[in-house]
């Protein structure tokens, strides 16, 4: 996977995450022995935090981004599981609706560490060309305003 979003709402095999690069899962622990059947060779497993709590402690550089858009955890992996839920009627993804709060507590973010090395990169990246067009333009204004 790279760059792309996964969730599970069933319980996973073991050596879960082998090789995984990029890209996040979400994966619903509900027997709480998700990280005894993962890799962690190149992951790192996180709780899926409230929306309020991840907007003030986890810098923005590092959200999961969809489309260019930056998402909270819980946010996104809410929605995905309401569109699992809406196409397709599972009754699974239903009741972990119906008891959000308790059921988000249970989910697992599955993070490789090389993608969160690339996004705080990108992240850098688009603040230099930002910082580079922004002097570009006060050159640019400055060698208009000397020249009248």
């Amino acid at each position: 996977m790279t760059g792309g979003t996964v969730v599970v709402l069933a319980r996973t095999g073991r050596n879960f995450a082998a090789g995984m690069s990029g890209g996040i899962a979400y994966v619903y622990d509900e027997d709480g022995q998700f990280a005894r059947r993962c890799n962690t060779s190149m992951v790192a497993l996180e709780k899926v935090l409230p929306h309020a709590e991840q907007q003030a402690s986890v810098d923005r550089a590092i959200w999961h981004r969809v489309g260019g858009i930056a998402y909270s955890d819980e946010v996104l992996l809410k929605k995905l599981v309401a569109d699992h839920h809406s196409w397709t009627g599972s009754l699974r993804a239903r009741e972990i609706l119906d008891r959000w709060a308790e059921a988000r507590g249970r989910f697992v973010k599955v993070f490789p560490h090389e993608y969160r090395r690339a996004l705080g990169e990108m992240q850098a990246a688009e603040q230099a060309d930002a910082t580079i067009a922004k002097a570009r333009a006060a050159e640019a204004t400055a060698r208009t305003v000397a020249a009248k």
